[in-house]
């Protein structure tokens, strides 16, 4: 799966993508993030290739600048919801099935935001998603403190499903399911 986007294209990431795919990430982590790199959050950040790659049924979509193959843009799936013990039990078993693909490591490079890469990045997995054939639910967790996320999300074709803010716990997440008809873009 490709699209073309002005400068960018978006594909499926491939072997040559997986450094630039990593950094970007760090980077969000980081700066967007406050938290940097955290080894029980982001252990499919230190394995891309064996997570997104070997795995058929994951799979990571970048977004590059065509000119200089610069990665600027990820979104990927892998199958599942949350896990103990960050969520509570109720919502850990909900997802725990090999029918939920859960949307994960959707970021767009700060110089290359409100171009519409994030949203077309969802598009083109989501579509993955409905062709891989096994997914039944479309599950995803935000930082609503992350500036545009929450808003992001709520643009798109999702419910909410949990929000732990009320909760004061540790995370500060807001659950959602996507819809599997209503068009993105």
């Amino acid at each position: 799966m490709r699209l073309d986007h002005g400068i960018y294209t978006l594909r499926e990431a491939t072997s040559a993508d997986l450094a630039g795919a990593r950094q970007l990430m760090l980077h969000t982590f980081e700066h967007d993030f406050g938290i940097g790199y955290v080894a029980k959050w982001h252990a499919d950040v230190d394995d891309l290739a064996g997570t997104y790659l070997a795995n058929p049924r994951q799979v990571l979509f970048v977004a590059v600048v065509q000119a200089t193959g610069e990665v600027v843009g990820t979104c990927a799936v892998r199958t599942g919801g949350p896990k103990p013990p960050y969520k509570p039990e109720w919502l850990v078993e909900r997802y725990n099935t090999a029918e939920t693909a859960q949307l994960v490591r959707v970021y767009v490079a700060s110089d290359h935001r409100r171009a519409g890469l994030a949203r077309r990045l969802v598009s083109l997995t989501r579509n993955w998603i409905l062709n891989e054939g096994t997914y039944r639910t479309i599950y995803l967790h935000t930082n609503p403190a992350i500036a545009g996320a929450e808003q992001f999300w709520r643009s798109l074709p999702t419910s909410e499903i949990y929000d732990d803010r009320p909760d004061q716990g540790e995370f500060q997440n807001i659950h959602f399911e996507m819809d599997h008809t209503t068009p993105i873009i």
